[in-house]
């Protein structure tokens, strides 16, 4: 069985959407924090459990008979918190029995990041090569749904204004779903994969220009120092920990820590990865 963390979220459901199309309904388990909002795949054939990173037992329990379990990343923010729930997991799925755990990392993963969630990733793939369990560590491509997210304002005032950034490249959930089901199912990657990208790396100005197109009306990309784009923050009442993930962003690409382009994801999906552009038009045009 393949169990899947987090399967109520956008990821982790779109993965099990995607696994559905590849394996029976009865080979797919899910742990997720509300049961009640997965009731839909437990209609569907799919072993629904209960499953909370800070609970163990109850982790131990959803990852019952399984031969493969997907962590999906923890939300927290707090780097501390989310190294030690992924810590959790991991000894709950070797105590379990799992033949393979993969972990939803990134492409940036490195313990001397600027961008605080790549440190979380990176001791995260410590504890996995240290766990003497076979693992998939999926150094997945940056979001591009966090570039709607980054650009949110700037829709509504005509200014991206924000610190310099470099190339990131922004990959579709629907794309990651798609190779994270091929890796499960077909036995793919072991180890620490090749950036799992989309084909092509954008900066800012690069985003801010294609929504300038796709909605026909100008947004100025405003380049202001990392200082200012903090003090502007702060002024907004933007918490501390947020702040320092946005800055970290941007100070990480302009070092090129999200800009490589490979072809592993395209290779295993086996059609080329959806262009930034059409995402782009889709989402700011429903």
């Amino acid at each position: 069985m393949i169990v899947v963390t987090g399967a109520n979220g956008n990821l982790g459901r779109k993965i099990v959407e995607e696994l559905l199309g590849r394996v029976p309904a009865e080979e797919i388990g899910v742990s997720v924090r509300d049961v009640s909002k997965a009731q839909d795949l437990k209609e569907r054939g799919v072993r629904v459990r209960q499953g909370n990173f800070d609970d163990s037992e109850s982790l131990l329990h959803a990852f019952e008979q399984a031969s493969q379990v997907l962590i999906v990343s923890s939300n927290a923010l707090e780097i501390e918190e989310a190294v030690r729930q992924h810590q959790t997991a991991i000894d709950m799925a070797k105590k379990a029995g799992v033949g393979r755990v993969l972990y939803t990392s990134h492409m940036g993963s490195s313990a001397a990041s600027h961008f605080p969630p790549m440190l979380t990733n990176a001791a995260t793939e410590e504890i996995l090569k240290s766990s003497g369990m076979a693992f998939t560590s999926l150094r997945c491509g940056f979001f591009a749904t966090s570039a709607l997210l980054m650009i949110s304002d700037a829709l509504k005032t005509g200014e991206l204004i924000a610190p310099q950034s470099g190339p990131i490249a922004w990959t579709t959930h629907s794309d990651l779903a798609a190779v994270t089901a091929v890796i499960m199912t077909e036995g793919k990657l072991g180890g620490i994969t090749p950036p799992l990208t989309a084909s092509e790396a954008i900066d800012m100005e690069g985003v801010a220009s294609m929504a300038s197109k796709v909605l026909d009306r100008p947004i100025r990309h405003i380049v202001v120092s990392d200082e200012e784009y903090r003090t502007r923050l702060t002024a907004h009442g933007v918490p501390e920990a947020i702040i320092n993930l946005l800055t970290g962003i941007f100070q990480a690409s302009r070092q090129g820590d999200f800009s490589q382009i490979d072809p592993t994801l395209e290779n295993l999906i086996g059609r080329p990865p959806i262009r930034f552009q059409n995402f782009l038009k889709e989402s700011l045009l429903q």
